[in-house]
């Protein structure tokens, strides 16, 4: 078959499986923006807006038959997000791994061989920073998290395992079939319209709804002692790192993070400062992951030329008001709630 999407009218065309996540969704908009024909497929719609989408197929990748229906005609570009995904309160319990494990290992296998048959080349994958070996990232002020790092393997999660074989499975077959395929490794990627309740969610949608449900002056919990450290990445800046790193010559596997590390701590500061609010902080045992972890940015900056730039304290100031929203229209919110935000410096 041909390896280019491009129909007659010269649009080209993109697939997005895991089109109703956080990412996906943000992604499909970014590549509708540029003119593309985009399908989109997922378990469920987008949860907080509809699709925008051209084509939106509800499908269970985990079925080899769904993946060469979805991939039926030629695509340019295949970005593959579909996972089974969340937060610690998910990732770290222990009582998710099988289904972790199984069900995105099965993806990215039948993913991979619907595109190797259709003759698809360009295929993006989504690792995550999880796959890096935990003993770099106990020293919350010095985690190391250089690409080259990630050998000897050895996750802190079974999360991070899948995803460290999943690579390997993209390269193996980028070599034995020349496929074009590109991987980045995401920290932490956060903004509007992403989960924020329900145990899968993320630490900023989690203290950005603690904040917002708590009235001015009272306390929100926080797992573990709050000297953990990360970085965050707003959505807009992970999208477009993944398009750039999907038309390079570059295969990867790259860090697309920021560098801006802060303590779980200071991000929950940061953001009662957004919200106008003083409250205190309750530390309660809970699932944490490894104690610091950071984008290490020096091999993308030297091979595509590009890096995040926003500050987290930018991308904080777009997502707690969402979030907020989404908590008044939840009738989760303190009384004081409907009074207009003060502004937070």
């Amino acid at each position: 078959s041909s390896t280019s999407g491009t129909d007659r009218d010269g649009m080209k065309k993109a697939i997005v499986c895991g089109a109703g996540g956080f990412i996906g969704s943000h992604l499909v908009k970014a590549l509708k923006r540029e003119g593309f024909w985009v399908r989109g497929v997922d378990l469920k719609y987008p949860e907080f807006g509809p699709t925008v989408a051209d084509d939106f197929v509800i499908a269970d990748l985990r079925d080899p038959v769904n993946c060469r229906y979805v991939i039926d005609q030629p695509f340019d570009e295949v970005y593959q997000l579909a996972a089974d995904m969340g937060g610690a309160g998910f990732v770290f319990t222990g009582e998710n791994d099988a289904d972790i494990m199984h069900n995105s290992a099965l993806i990215n296998l039948n993913m991979l061989e619907a595109c190797h048959r259709r003759n698809l080349k360009r295929i993006f994958y989504s690792s995550s920073a999880c796959m890096y070996p935990e003993h770099n990232q106990m020293d919350p002020d010095n985690p190391m998290t250089a690409e080259e790092s990630a050998y000897p393997a050895n996750p802190d999660s079974e999360y991070g395992w899948e995803k460290l074989f999943s690579e390997r499975l993209y390269l193996a077959f980028g070599r034995n079939y020349g496929m074009d395929v590109r991987i980045g490794r995401y920290h932490n990627i956060f903004g509007p319209e992403g989960t924020w309740r329900g145990g899968r969610e993320k630490a900023p949608a989690a203290l950005c709804r603690k904040v917002a449900e708590t009235p001015d002056g009272g306390e929100i919990e926080l797992w573990g002692d709050g000297t953990q450290t990360r970085s965050f990445l707003y959505v807009d800046e992970c999208v477009a790192g993944t398009i750039r790193l999907t038309r390079s010559d570059w295969t990867g596997p790259v860090n697309i993070g920021s560098e801006e590390m802060v303590s779980i701590n200071s991000l929950a500061h940061m953001i009662m400062g957004i919200a106008g609010k003083q409250l205190g902080i309750r530390h309660v045992p809970g699932p944490l992951g490894v104690r610091g972890r950071n984008s290490d940015n020096r091999l993308i900056r030297e091979k595509l030329g590009w890096e995040p730039s926003e500050s987290l304290h930018a991308g904080l100031s777009k997502t707690y008001p969402w979030i907020l929203q989404e908590v008044i229209d939840a009738g989760l919110a303190p009384p004081e709630a409907a009074a207009p935000a003060r502004t937070g410096t």
